[in-house]
Order: C-alpha cells, then structure tokens, then sequence
C-alpha cells in the first residue's frame, strides 16, 4: 500500500508491520432468540450444528470490570466479556474454538479467571477492614489506640497497593488472552475448512466464446488500461496505475453502486482512512504481527483501514442509541490498504490481489433480534448488485474454519473470471452479531421491558443491550474491473459496457483497441 502524498518532511513516518503479542479478540455472539458472550480479539468462530446448544447460551451475561483505587495505569480498552459464561460453559467454548481453528488458549484463561477472583476477593476483604479502621478513627479513642489503628491503616493502605497492583496486571492479562476467543457461529455454518464450505445459491453459466480468451492483464495491456511496470517502480509490487477508460471504469462502478444502495435507504459516507489501533482491534483485526493484513504508521497509534468497516464501525464507538435510531444502515466509499502477507503465486496476479484499492462497503447497527434477516438483507442486495451486471456467479454459506473472528455467519460471492479460468471471490456479507459492539461500546435502549426480560435500571429506563452489527462488500472494485473485462471481452479485442454503467460513464458502449479509434 501507498502512504499518501501529503506525509511529507519531518511528518513523514515510515509504514511497517510491527511485532504484536500472539493474543487475538474476542467475541460470543447473540442471535435474535438468544444472548451471547462477545469477548474481544481476532481468532476463530464457534458452529454447532446440535440445537441443544442454545439453551447455553441464554444465560450469556455482560461482565463487569473490577474497579480499584490504584494509579497503574490499566489495559487501555477492555471489552464486556462474560468469564463466568465462559467457565460454565468450557465445553461449547473449547468446541467452538477447535470448530474455528483458534489457537485461543482457553485453560489460560480460566487459570487467569480464577486468579483474578481469589485476588479481587483479597481485595475486597482489605477495603472493608480498611474502612472499619476509619470508621474506629472517628470515635473518641485514647493516643495509644488511635496510633494504633494509624499504623494498622498505614499497613492495609500498603497492602492494599500491593494486591490492587496484582490485579490490574491479571486483569489485563486476562483481557489478553481472552480477546483470542472468537466469537459463537451459528448453528447451520458447516463446520471444516474452506472447501466445506456450501454453495447457497448458483446465477447464471460460465459466457462461451468462439475465440481464445485473454485474462484483464492482456486485455489492460492491449487497451492500455493499466501500469503495472511504472508502479511497481513508484511503490513497489503490488500497485498499480488505471489509465483512459478504465478511470472511467473505476468511477462508473462506485457512482452507480452507491446510488443502487442508497435507493435501499443506506446513508452514503466517506470515511477516514486513518484509525487508531485499538479501533482496528475493536473491530476484530490484528493490527500487528507477522502475518498481519494492517500497514501500522511507525512512531504512532494509526492504521491505514483494510476496510471501511473500521471507521464505520467506529462512528457510534461508546454511545448508547435509541431502540428508535435502528436500524442504522451506511454505504461507504474508501481506499483500503493491505499488506497481503503470504499471498503469491498466478492466482493472485494483475489486479486481483493489490495493495491499494477502491471499495464500497455496507454496514448495519440493529438490535439484536433482527441480525440475521438484515444479514440475509445484504446478501441479496449484492446479488442483484451482480445479476445487473450480468455476471455469473455463486453464493456460499462459508465453513466454521474460513470465518474471520468477528463473523457469526459469513457469506461470500464467488464470480467467474474467464481469463483466470476460475471463481474469484468478489464479496462477502457478515453478521457479526454483538462481537465488535462489545469491544466498540455501542448499545441501544429498549423503549419498554420486553416480557422476556422485564428487568428494570435506574431510572425506571429498561436495561441497555449491545446492538448487532453487520458488514457486506457492495463493490470490491479491482476486482469488479477484472470480471467486466474478461467477461465483456469481444473477438476484435473490445470490451462492452454492460448498460447499468454507461449513463456514468458518459453513454460509453465499449472500450475499442486504440487503433480502432484512429479509424
């Protein structure tokens, strides 16, 4: 990825991928007819395709942090992890985080867990006999006993520093390692790995040509649509220069997404596309390691975004919404940056598999029952997306193993490349369920108590719930790029428009060879 232009002289700060402890984040999940944990990281997912398991999680509750009177400075975020759930319901955890490959290490964190309690109890037994000393204090007492209960006070204050001490350091090493935990799947995901993952949904057949097909390299390089050479020089692998139509291209495809989407009632927005690090981490993404996908900014605490999905997700981050608010539905455009760590090979050349691209991206804050008909929402909003276009693609319902950490659910387009002579994916659409709004902080307020939990808080006002949140790609760009060109390509080297984007691009019909256009 680019650092962009503008970091100049003395602010110029080089982009690296830093070292980062092997800990993840964390989440259990709710789905509209139950609750769960959402613990904070980025690992793997739980399925279980048993229907007994729900009744486990129905007794998912929010955990509340210790509070000390101790000056360490504490973990800078924590999110509402339920420990209580997670040691009364070891087995269904332990199998979700084998179902999602996770090297989460659940016997550390309930070793961690029970430390933590016995030392909170300690402290806790210290603070009372410490207020019982001052309580004494008041009174009318002789020297001797006052100077007594001085240095018995002096004493437990020391102590009490001490274990308040110890337990912010397991606190936040509890916090750690518990953030490795993903979160709960639901239970129709196939559990294995990718290729066990099931196909949902088939549109129409692979485009026949009486001629040899050429992959968008070729065609790029013949209707000079692209710079590869030049950028790679400029930036290094990996980027690239759109030239002539293909910026026109480029354009068309986010203009006339984002109006498809907004007639859906999406708010469109731009997004920064630098974050803080723990934004990134809130939203499930391991902003350093050695296989990390974030460029991290060296000497500061900001990512380049991998995904508009990050500063969206960020926009309500410790907010409290009005059940009335929901659902909230954006449509973002960004650049997105990745390292692409560990990607080589024919399959990701050209186009497919960059540094630095164009995308728009959905994104829905719900209440927690509605999820997953808003999931099923974003999926066919994609599809038609694609059916306009006249692609030929399938849908997947993605195995326990592909899912990310923040995922409860995910599914991905996979479109034809007839130049690659393969399915490339070109979307996915998750339900995250109440995973990043844990760590994020983002809650709603029921109008009324529900039968279901007629519970009230202070105030009279019913108990917050944490929202759900759902992401979906609307258009992946580059990608989008490779499947018009190779799909559309003619014999005599042109490319057609499909009709959906030639109003945006100014009536354009085709992209002719350059010396067609001399003619």
């Amino acid at each position: 990825m680019s650092l962009p232009s503008y970091f100049g002289g003395t602010a110029l700060q080089a982009l690296r991928m830093a070292a980062f402890p092997a800990s993840c984040f964390i989440g259990i999940s709710k789905s509209h007819f139950f609750k769960t944990l959402t613990l904070n990281c980025f690992s793997c997912h739980y399925n279980n395709n048993k229907r007994p398991f729900l009744s486990l999680l129905t007794r998912a509750l929010s955990a509340t942090a210790p509070t000390t009177d101790s000056k360490v400075k504490p973990h800078q975020w924590k999110a509402a992890i339920d420990f209580k759930w997670i040691r009364d319901n070891k087995d269904a955890v332990s199998l979700n985080i084998k179902n999602r490959n996770s090297n989460a290490n659940l016997e550390l964190v309930l070793e961690l867990y029970d430390k933590m309690l016995a030392v909170q109890k300690e402290v806790d037994e210290l603070r009372r006999e410490r207020n019982a000393v001052a309580n004494k204090m008041k009174g009318k007492l002789e020297p001797s006993e006052r100077q007594k209960l001085v240095e018995e006070g002096k004493n437990l204050k020391e102590g009490l520093v001490t274990l308040e001490e110890d337990l912010i350091r397991l606190t936040d090493e509890l916090q750690q390692e518990a953030q490795c935990i993903p979160n709960m799947t639901h239970p129709d995901v196939p559990i294995g790995v990718e290729d066990s993952s099931v196909v949902r949904k088939m549109v129409g057949s692979p485009p026949e040509f009486s001629f040899p097909v050429k992959d968008h390299l070729q065609l790029g390089k013949e209707l000079d649509l692209f710079d590869f050479d030049a950028a790679a020089e400029v930036s290094g692998s990996k980027f690239y220069y759109l030239k002539n139509e293909a910026v026109l291209l480029e354009m068309a495809l986010i203009n006339w997404t984002l109006s498809e989407v907004m007639k859906r009632g999406f708010t469109p927005l731009t997004t920064p596309e630098l974050v803080r690090s723990s934004v990134v981490e809130k939203c499930g993404f391991q902003p350093r390691g050695d296989n990390t996908q974030v460029y991290s900014v060296e000497g500061s605490d900001q990512c380049l975004i991998g995904t508009a999905e990050i500063p969206v997700g960020g926009i309500h981050m410790d907010s409290i919404l009005a059940d009335s608010m929901l659902p909230l539905k954006y449509v973002a455009f960004s650049h997105c940056f990745r390292t692409e760590a560990g990607a080589a090979g024919t399959a990701t050349r050209g186009l497919y598999r960059v540094h630095q691209f164009s995308k728009i991206e959905m994104f829905i804050l719900c209440q927690s029952e509605e999820s997953d008909s808003y999931h099923e929402e974003l999926i066919r909003i994609e599809e038609d997306l694609y059916s306009s276009l006249g692609l030929h693609y399938k849908t997947l319902d993605m195995a326990s193993g592909d899912l990310g950490a923040p995922a409860y659910r995910k599914f991905d387009v996979e479109a034809w490349m007839p130049g690659l002579g393969r399915y490339g994916e070109i979307s996915s659409a998750s339900n995250c369920t109440d995973y990043q709004s844990r760590r994020l902080g983002i809650r709603y307020r029921p109008t009324e108590s529900t039968a279901a939990n007629p519970k009230k808080s202070k105030g009279n006002l019913p108990p917050t719930k944490f929202v759900h949140t759902l992401n979906a790609t609307a258009c992946a760009v580059p990608r989008m790029i490779i499947c018009l060109l190779e799909n559309y390509q003619q014999e005599d080297g042109s490319i057609i428009i499909p009709e959906p984007l030639r109003p945006f691009m100014g009536g354009l019909q085709f992209i002719a060879p350059k010396f067609l256009l001399h003619k």
